[in-house]
């Protein structure tokens, strides 16, 4: 019998193979083209000793806890996050099962100067490419849905478009294979996508296998400050923060008391306002800038033209 995870992955791979004959991945690619970069490696190594960097996730619906949000607005939920300190936002576009769409991306993209993890079930390199024509600047790759081969192509798409890589695992393999892909942020998921049970014990036995000069990210299952002080200890950096939020009346403050963080004094993150620390600036994003593909938040000028090496 097929899996929740099988069956959604089957799902989008139909999914892409539709949307490619309607758009051309050319099409796409163009408007990517003048995408400005948002770093998460660079809003992850923000904050003080004992902060949680928290990534917000805003949707309207899940497969465990039903509708969330009956009146949906991401790109207003995605502002108060902002507003509150967080730095990133997660934005669900799987439309069956969580009920996202293309249109919520784009929204938050309008709404705040936040990094923003495109977050759905990558099963074709074409989804990648629409990612960075919709402005996302990460995309989220499950290790337990990919093969070997699968895995590294669409971590070479997403690195040839100038994307962020979060690779989610769930077991101790699955971390071995996303630490495999070298600039990618590790993320550990605490809830198994195969059956939709969480479990917090998994992050926090999972923290060892992660090397402490990689950037990780434990996900699900996080309600209290106590589970991100545990997480911290363990050593992550960053906390994927959906449902503990999305209930609360006042999701800004719930998301304060997780960080361990007093508010901003400034919307911080806003459109218009440099967010963070400098990014981490690869080769690549750097080159693309040069041929002026694109521009990276936090680069005080554009970058400029090299001479030709004859």
């Amino acid at each position: 019998m097929m899996n929740v995870l099988d069956a959604i992955m089957k799902e989008r791979a139909s999914d892409a193979a539709a949307a490619r004959r309607r758009v051309p991945a050319a099409a796409l690619e163009e408007a990517a083209r003048g995408r400005t970069h948002h770093s998460l490696c660079a809003a992850l190594g923000g904050g003080g000793p004992g902060v949680a960097r928290v990534i917000a996730e805003v949707k309207k619906a899940s497969p465990s806890a039903g509708v969330l949000q009956p009146d949906y607005h991401p790109e207003r939920t995605a502002a108060v996050y902002a507003g509150a300190g967080a730095c990133a936002v997660s934005v669900l576009t799987e439309p069956r099962h969580f009920l996202g769409t293309e249109a919520d991306l784009r929204a938050v993209r309008s709404a705040v100067a936040l990094p923003i993890l495109r977050k759905d079930f990558m099963a074709d390199p074409y989804q990648v490419i629409e990612a960075a024509a919709w402005g996302a600047d990460v995309v989220l790759l499950i290790m337990a849905a990919l093969g070997a081969g699968q895995r590294d192509e669409l971590y070479a798409a997403a690195r040839q478009h100038g994307l962020d890589v979060l690779a989610e695992a769930h077991t101790g393999r699955e971390v071995e294979a996303a630490l495999a892909l070298p600039d990618a942020v590790v993320g550990v998921n605490s809830r198994d996508l195969r059956t939709l049970k969480t479990d917090l014990a998994v992050a926090l036995a999972l923290g060892d296998a992660i090397p402490r000069d990689r950037l990780a990210v434990a996900e699900s299952g996080i309600r209290s400050r106590g589970d991100v002080e545990g997480l911290l200890a363990a050593g992550y950096r960053g906390f994927l923060i959906g449902e503990s939020l999305l209930r609360e009346a006042d999701p800004g403050a719930k998301l304060r008391e997780l960080a361990g963080e007093r508010p901003p004094e400034s919307d911080r993150g806003r459109r218009g306002h440099r967010i963070g620390p400098e990014p981490c600036v690869s080769r690549h994003l750097l080159s693309r800038a040069i041929r002026g593909e694109g521009r990276i938040e936090g680069l005080a000028q554009p970058l400029p033209s090299q001479p030709s090496q004859q």
